[in-house]
C-alpha cells in the first residue's frame, strides 16, 4: 500500500518517486487528447511517439510550460494516471503527495498544483521548491548553517539557489532548459542547411554530441529532415562545435542567473559556496562539459550531482518521510 508519492512535475518529463522503492516512473510530461470527445487518450511514453505524428483529430501537447500549468485540465488528467500507476488498481487509502514547482511560481500558479493534485486522487497535497528537493536529493545538508549553491536545469527552467538552515536564501530561475536548447539546435539547423527538424531529431543530436565548450577532437552526426528549399528530405552531417555555438546564447543565460545569485548571496554564505562549489542537478545538466563551462565563468567548483535526473524526485520522496525535519522547507500544504 503507497500512503506517501513524491512527484517532480517537470516541463519535459515527470518522476514520481515512492519510500523504499525509489523512482518508479519516469516519463515524458506529454498528454494526447481526442478532439471529437475531448477524451484523454494516451500519457507519457506514449503520448510522446504521437508528438508530430498525429492526424488533425488528435492533439499531442505539453500541459506544462515553463516549469507552470499551462492546461489544467490535462495536468490534472496526467496526474490522476501518474497516482493511479503508483498506487495500483485496488487502492484503500488515498496517498500524501509531495509536488515539486519552480522557484519564482507565483500562489495562483501554486494554488493551480495543490487543486490539481487533489482532484487527481491525493488526501493531502504538499508543493515545495524545486531547488530545496533537488538538494535533498543531491545529499546537501540543508538545515546546516552553511551555504550551499545548487543549479536544478530541467527541461523548462533553470533553478538556481543559496540554501541555509532549511531556506532559500537568494534564489532566481531562468525559463531557459533543455527544451530552449533543443530548439535552439533546430533553429541553427534550419538557418545553417535549410533543413526542417523535429524536437525528437533536436533531442537526438544534444544527447549524442551536445558539448558546452569546443573540442579539439570533434565529433559527427547524420540527420536526416526536410530540405526547405525543394521540400524533400535530405541527410545532413553536424558536428559537435557546430552544436556548441547553437546553444551558446541559451547556455550564458543559465550563466547569468548563477551571477545573479551569487552577487545576492551574503558574504558569509558566498565563501561557504566558493569553498563547497556548485551542484548541478536536472536532466539538462548531463550537457557534456557544462560543469567546466560553468566554474571558468563563475570562478567557483562546479560538480555535477550523483543521478542528477533523479535529484527532485528523490528529495521530494525523502522530505515526505521525514517531514518533522523538513517542515520549514514545505512551503504550502492542504
Amino acid at each position: 500500500m503507497v500512503r506517501k508519492i513524491g512527484i517532480d512535475l517537470g516541463t519535459a518529463n515527470t518522476l514520481v518517486y515512492v519510500p523504499k522503492r525509489g523512482v518508479i516512473i519516469n516519463e515524458p510530461t506529454v498528454v494526447a487528447v481526442s478532439l471529437d470527445d475531448n477524451k484523454v487518450l494516451a500519457v507519457g511514453e506514449e503520448a510522446k511517439m504521437m508528438l508530430g505524428r498525429t492526424p488533425d483529430t488528435i492533439v499531442a501537447s505539453r500541459p506544462l510550460k515553463d516549469g507552470v500549468i499551462a492546461d489544467y485540465r490535462l495536468t490534472e488528467a496526467m496526474l490522476r494516471y501518474f497516482i493511479n500507476k503508483a498506487t495500483g488498481s485496488w487502492r484503500i487509502f488515498r496517498p500524501e503527495v509531495m509536488v515539486a514547482v519552480p522557484a519564482g511560481i507565483t500562489s495562483t500558479e501554486r494554488r493551480a498544483v495543490v487543486d490539481a493534485t487533489l482532484r487527481a486522487g491525493a488526501k493531502a497535497a504538499f508543493v515545495v521548491k524545486e531547488p530545496v528537493l533537488a538538494a535533498i536529493g543531491a545529499g546537501i545538508p540543508i538545515n546546516e548553517p552553511a551555504g550551499n549553491m545548487i543549479c536544478d536545469i530541467g527541461g523548462g527552467t533553470s533553478e538556481v539557489a543559496v540554501i541555509s538552515l532549511g531556506g532559500i536564501v537568494a534564489c532566481s530561475s531562468a525559463r531557459v532548459g533543455g527544451n530552449r536548447i533543443d530548439n535552439a539546435i533546430a533553429e541553427y539547423i534550419r538557418k545553417k542547411y535549410n533543413l526542417a527538424i523535429g524536437e525528437h531529431t533536436a533531442e537526438d543530436i544534444k544527447i549524442a554530441i551536445g558539448c558546452a565548450v569546443a573540442q579539439n577532437e570533434e565529433e559527427a552526426f547524420e540527420i536526416k529532415g526536410r530540405n526547405l528549399v525543394s521540400g524533400l528530405p535530405k541527410n545532413v552531417t553536424v558536428y559537435s562545435n557546430e552544436i556548441s555555438e547553437a546553444i551558446e546564447e541559451e547556455l550564458q543565460e543559465i550563466i547569468q542567473t548563477i551571477k545573479n545569485v551569487l552577487q545576492e548571496t551574503p558574504p558569509e554564505l558566498a565563501a561557504d559556496v566558493m569553498n563547497r562549489g556548485i551542484i548541478l542537478s536536472g536532466g539538462s545538466s548531463l550537457l557534456r562539459k557544462l560543469d567546466v563551462l560553468i566554474s571558468e565563468a563563475t570562478g567557483v567548483p562546479c560538480y555535477l550531482a550523483e543521478n542528477p535526473k533523479y535529484c527532485v524526485a528523490q528529495g521530494a520522496g525523502i522530505a515526505l518521510e521525514h517531514l518533522d525535519v523538513y517542515k520549514r522547507s514545505i512551503m504550502s500544504r492542504k
